[in-house]
């Protein structure tokens, strides 16, 4: 039987902050996979090797965990004061399924970067040594975000001395900025409430703070849930009876969010909302074995993308974390000692990370107005990936 040759397609594989996805130019897509739709499902589906029964992704480009189960498109933008569009694409492990719901805050520190390298920047907005500005246009939730990517003799930068909690390796550090990173229109809570009370029958009531900013996110205090908010990846991610408790909890809060109106939906929207546990500052020794003291923190957050407990913290919680503790009143500001503060430096499973973010009430509605962190990119592998022409 004669089988056709499998398919090249030029892509990157990018590691930026604490992830790492497969970047495609929209113009290297397969003609029908340019358009949104069953056939780039499939395309990306074959890439990353999904769905996969075994759970390990061998035979495709992804990592089988929610961190490197990653695809991103991008293009030359098609919004007036942009330069790049940025499309996301967050892959299921078993599941033939893409969920395009939300964004990758961590990917997006290597956006900028791959736009610069693959000519969809105007080259007269690049300079050759300092800083280059790139405005991206996150298509999946429709919000503007500046990446400030170092540039050395004409080059993308990506090597230099800064660390970044959860990554091996330092690099150079890539700023980018959130900017009006509530999502959707009129207040960030979406009951107008910064506290409301999740009923989820079978298991308990809980006190939950549900934030629109960044990405959608459930706040739990770990207590309620009967964890002290210093656990590893292991502590949880070994429990498949909390992993279940965990699903059904974010179920009932997506609901509640209005993100969904039936339960079972949310098996098809497994990237939002994110759910989350805060506590007060308290030591703990992190996976990397690195000691973290209580008074390197203002308060410790663990969060689960994807079914499972993340091995550091998702950019785009990072900025929902950031923001909430910006506003008093809310779970996670009253866990880092209440009060006014537009920055907030919390622990994570692989370390800390600090984030700035600023918001403000108008006409009796929060609002973010902006959100800051550092992170870092650089190109792992680049070429062309190849799948059979099946797919």
């Amino acid at each position: 039987m004669n089988s056709k040759p499998q398919l090249r397609i030029p892509a990157t594989y990018m590691r930026g902050g604490t992830s790492k996805g497969v970047f495609f130019k929209l113009s290297d897509l397969p003609l029908a996979a340019q358009t949104p739709g069953a056939a780039r499902d499939a395309v990306l589906l074959r890439v990353i090797g999904s769905p996969d029964p075994y759970g390990k992704h061998t035979d495709g480009m992804g990592g089988a965990t929610s961190s490197t189960s990653k695809t991103v498109i991008l293009s030359q933008s098609s919004q007036p004061d942009h330069d790049v569009d940025y499309l996301f694409g967050q892959v299921a492990i078993d599941k033939p399924f893409i969920d395009w719901s939300g964004n990758c805050g961590n990917l997006t520190a290597a956006v900028g970067a791959f736009a610069i390298t693959n000519g969809l920047v105007d080259k007269a907005k690049i300079p050759a040594d300092g800083i280059a500005t790139v405005r991206i246009w996150q298509a999946n939730i429709c919000k503007t975000i500046i990446a400030h990517v170092p540039m050395s003799q004409g080059e993308v930068q990506e090597t230099g001395d800064f660390e970044l909690d959860g990554v091996t390796f330092p690099a150079a550090e890539v700023v980018v900025e959130f900017m009006d990173p509530s999502d959707g229109e009129g207040d960030m809570f979406p009951s107008g409430n910064l506290v409301d009370m999740l009923e989820v029958p079978g298991i308990g009531s809980f006190p939950v703070t549900m934030i629109n900013a960044g990405i959608p996110t459930l706040f739990f205090n770990a207590s309620d849930l009967g964890y002290d908010g210093t656990e590893l990846q292991e502590v949880i991610n070994s429990d498949a009876a909390a992993l279940t408790k965990f699903e059904t909890i974010r179920a009932y809060g997506a609901v509640k969010m209005g993100l969904i109106s039936e339960i079972a939906e949310a098996a098809v929207r497994q990237h939002t909302p994110k759910i989350a546990f805060v506590a007060p500052a308290k030591a703990y020794t992190s996976s990397s074995g690195k000691l973290v003291a209580e008074t390197d923190i203002d308060v410790n957050v663990r969060a689960l993308s994807m079914g499972k407990l993340h091995h550091a913290m998702m950019g785009t919680a990072a900025v929902a974390i950031a923001t909430a503790a910006a506003i008093p009143g809310t779970l996670v500001n009253l866990a880092a000692g209440g009060g006014e503060r537009n920055v907030v430096t919390f622990g994570h499973p692989s370390g800390t990370l600090r984030v700035g973010a600023q918001a403000q009430q108008i006409q009796g509605q929060w609002q973010a107005t902006k959100a800051v962190m550092s992170r870092s990119a650089r190109v792992l592998m680049e070429g062309s990936v190849r799948i059979p022409d099946s797919a």
